[in-house]
């Protein structure tokens, strides 16, 4: 069918009535966005007003100022550690514990024997040449003593001897595993609470 030439007529004149409508909303919009801008204009100025007519605060001496200044390097200045003076006739006792060690009180005695009453020194080289895991435990433990007094008394760590050591029994782990017949047998797992004083030699 051909089509008709009314029907083109109309649609040529509806196209640029569209157009039109589109500028017209185009040309309205600066204008609403001019009209805001004086708004925000005139709100700035009214809040620049405001803030000129807040009175300021009054400002402080300078005096206290140096004052907080003083009293927080007051604060941050920590008191000295004070060392007691040596008395050879009252000779002082450092000591150090270890706790719930993962061994028996018997198996640690059984070294702790070997090292009492030797200096540091010696008691060094017996605990590096025994063939026993908790030697490495009180190894560590002399090594704490001697880091004790040397930081806290300002002793030579080479000048001490071991005055006492011993090991006291901790609480016991209980455990249980599965056993023939359907029975279970108990497994203690047993601790100790190790320590040790040392004082300058005479």
């Amino acid at each position: 069918m051909a089509d008709d030439p009314k029907k083109d007529e109309a649609e040529v004149e509806e196209k640029p009535k569209r157009r039109l409508r589109r500028t017209k909303a185009k040309d309205d919009a600066p204008k609403a966005e001019a009209g805001a801008e004086e708004t925000t204009d005139e709100a700035e100025v009214e809040a620049e007003v405001e803030v000129a007519e807040e009175p300021k605060a009054e400002e402080k001496p300078k005096a206290e100022k140096k004052s907080k200044a003083k009293a927080k390097e007051e604060v941050e200045e920590k008191p000295k550690r004070v060392i007691p003076a040596y008395d050879p006739e009252n000779p002082p006792v450092i000591k150090a514990h270890a706790r719930y060690v993962r061994t028996s009180a018997r198996k640690a005695r059984l070294v702790c024997d070997h090292i009492r009453g030797h200096s540091v020194t010696e008691a060094r080289m017996i605990l590096a040449h025994t063939p026993r895991d908790v030697a490495g435990d009180w190894q560590k433990l002399l090594e704490s003593a001697v880091a004790n007094a040397e930081h806290n008394l300002e002793l030579d760590g080479e000048n001490l001897r071991i005055l006492s050591v011993q090991a006291d029994e901790g609480p016991t782990l209980k455990r249980f595993r599965p056993r023939a017949m359907g029975r279970a047998s108990a497994i203690h797992k047993r601790t100790s609470h190790l320590s040790i004083s040392l004082t300058p030699k005479e």
